[in-house]
């Protein structure tokens, strides 16, 4: 199904793989791509269980934007472990106009793709999204 804004489709596997990552907790992160020639966005990368936030920010291009979901495992101040994903979209200042543009007009709906998300953080650079601000913003 095509986007209305941008005319992008969603792979079913970008679905699927989320719920996989919510459901079983298969994966740490997704990295998605919008494909400009096929006019799609699809999964890029997919981050195992083991791997932590680092990798999952060093994943990301440093001059390419991408949509993102990062399954945060963190304590609560009453000493509980808790879940939290978060969406992420990234549009560094290095990207192409063009590119910034496509992601910008087909975020929204990419996002109520994946239900069950439950924090969006949107980010230029690196000190956006850093680890403090994910935690602080999980509580």
């Amino acid at each position: 199904m095509a986007n209305s804004a941008s005319g992008l489709a969603v792979h079913d596997d970008c679905k699927i793989k989320f719920s996989d990552l919510k459901a079983r907790r298969s994966f740490r992160f997704i990295v998605f791509k919008i494909d400009e020639k096929s006019m799609e966005i699809k999964v890029e990368r997919l981050g195992e269980t083991s791997y932590g936030y680092e990798e999952f920010t060093n994943s990301l291009p440093a001059d390419e934007c991408r949509y993102a979901v990062y399954d945060l495992d963190f304590v609560t101040d009453e000493n509980c472990q808790k879940s939290k994903i978060f969406f992420f979209s990234w549009s560094p200042d290095t990207a192409r106009t063009r590119s910034k543009m496509l992601y910008a007009s087909s975020k929204d709906r990419f996002r109520r793709e994946m239900d069950g998300i439950q924090c969006e953080i949107q980010a230029t650079d690196p000190s956006e999204m850093s680890l403090d601000i994910i935690k602080s913003r999980a509580h």
